[in-house]
């Protein structure tokens, strides 16, 4: 079923009425929608490659529930023009929205066609407010500059805004330009490692659109075995998650929103990475190796050089390692970029649900000594400015995925944590 409303005139009738506001709940919505939620997509550029809908859609076709979907879509005389891809959930036993994919997802967003802003946010602002039978809109993994922050600047009701997630990101270049930002002889050691790479004779190519199935099924068992015999994300061994990462990782291959790269070294496939390409930058998000080829080489350095340069033949403008500050992903000296947690409250309880959150990322960001600023919520709008975009905030340090443990990477997102990198 189809629950549909108009905007509650607030200027002229006749410029109201060019505005429409529709909530989907039904199961076919996002297989309906797609050609307009694709389109919408490339309009957003804000918007990373977890709010395709290819990635939403793949997720919600195998971990989503019945009667659970919120899709709130904002239109403009008819063109779609903002989206929110929400889904109802428990948090601490408080109801709640949230994302769509938020636990695979190492970004949180809406989708935004900048030409319609101003009265696009204020009319999903308001819808979001409106909607009954949840006490919070709870944005875990929000990057500076999305459009989460819009939104919550025109919220009509209280926000609270902590720290989230650390990202590492570098500026697309060559690895030589990379390499020669570091000391002069961590440099030297990684140039010798790079030579040992193309004296060993690994190949890489990118799968085909046709194969890229089968390359995720592939990408995971390497994965498995290069963890084997230590603790693994438990999710990366479920079905659901292979099936879903196998067609969202398929149909954005095919959309050029994603490759994968496979290493080879004679004849045999030893390594291969999953790239998710945004907008303006590449993410690393998982990949697999052979235990052996550690010994032999610097996995880690092989597959940066082959991030760089799909970064530079995409004309993106960064490689962003995702969530963590993994020993591995320090050593190249990329920029700290700090998500936020956003929780948007629209009832009561909302006060207390973002309590809860403001004390564990406290006590996360204790457990893994390091300072914590804990922010105090907002007042209502009425009473206090609108929060500022993109200025930094206190950092939260938990593991990766934020300051709910478990979270569901812990379960997904990039690189594994606690990687051992070469030198």
């Amino acid at each position: 079923m189809t629950l549909s409303s108009m905007i509650r005139p607030s200027r002229p009738a006749a410029l109201a009425a060019t505005w429409q506001v529709e909530v989907r709940r039904d199961e076919g919505a996002l297989i309906e929608l797609a050609g307009e939620l694709r389109e919408l997509y490339e309009r957003s550029p804000e918007a990373t490659p977890f709010q395709t809908h290819e990635w939403l859609s793949a997720w919600w076709g195998w971990y989503g529930i019945r009667g659970r979907l919120r899709l709130v879509l904002v239109r403009h005389r008819g063109r779609l023009v903002a989206a929110a891809p929400l889904m109802t959930a428990g948090r601490w036993g408080f109801p709640v929205l949230v994302p769509i994919a938020d636990e695979q997802s190492d970004f949180t967003d809406f989708l935004l066609d900048p030409a319609y802003a101003d009265g696009a946010v204020e009319h999903l602002a308001r819808a979001l407010h409106r909607m009954r039978g949840r006490c919070a809109v709870d944005l875990r993994e929000v990057r500076p500059g999305s459009v989460v922050h819009q939104v919550a600047q025109r919220w009509p009701g209280r926000t609270w805004r902590m720290p989230a997630s650390v990202c590492m990101e570098l500026p697309c270049t060559d690895i030589a330009d990379v390499l020669a930002r570091l000391p002069r002889r961590t440099a030297g050691k990684m140039r010798a490692k790079l030579r040992k790479i193309d004296v060993r004779g690994i190949t890489v190519e990118t799968v085909p659109p046709e194969e890229a199935g089968d390359a995720v099924a592939a990408l995971l068992d390497l994965h498995a075995r290069q963890w084997r015999g230590r603790p693994m994300n438990p999710e990366h061994g479920r079905e659901r998650f292979r099936r879903h990462l196998a067609e969202a990782g398929a149909a954005m291959v095919r959309e050029g929103r994603a490759a994968i790269l496979r290493y080879h070294w004679d004849g045999r496939l030893v390594a291969s990475d999953l790239v998710l390409i945004g907008h303006r930058f590449v993410g690393a998000y998982l990949y697999g190796a052979i235990p052996e080829l550690r010994d032999s080489v610097d996995v880690t350095l092989m597959l940066l050089r082959e991030d760089l340069g799909l970064a530079r033949a995409r004309g993106r403008q960064a490689v962003n390692l995702l969530r963590g500050e993994e020993p591995y992903k320090l050593k190249w000296r990329p920029s700290r970029v700090q998500n936020q947690r956003i929780i948007l409250g629209r009832a009561v309880p909302a006060a207390a649900f973002a309590g809860l959150a403001l004390v564990r990322a406290g006590l996360a960001a204790r457990r893994h000594h390091r300072p914590a600023t804990v922010p105090m919520p907002t007042p209502a709008q009425d009473d206090a400015p609108a929060p500022r975009v993109g200025v930094p905030q206190p950092r939260e340090d938990a593991p990766r995925g934020g300051m709910d443990a478990p979270r569901g990477d812990e379960v997904a997102g990039a690189r594994e944590g606690g990687q051992p990198g070469h030198g």
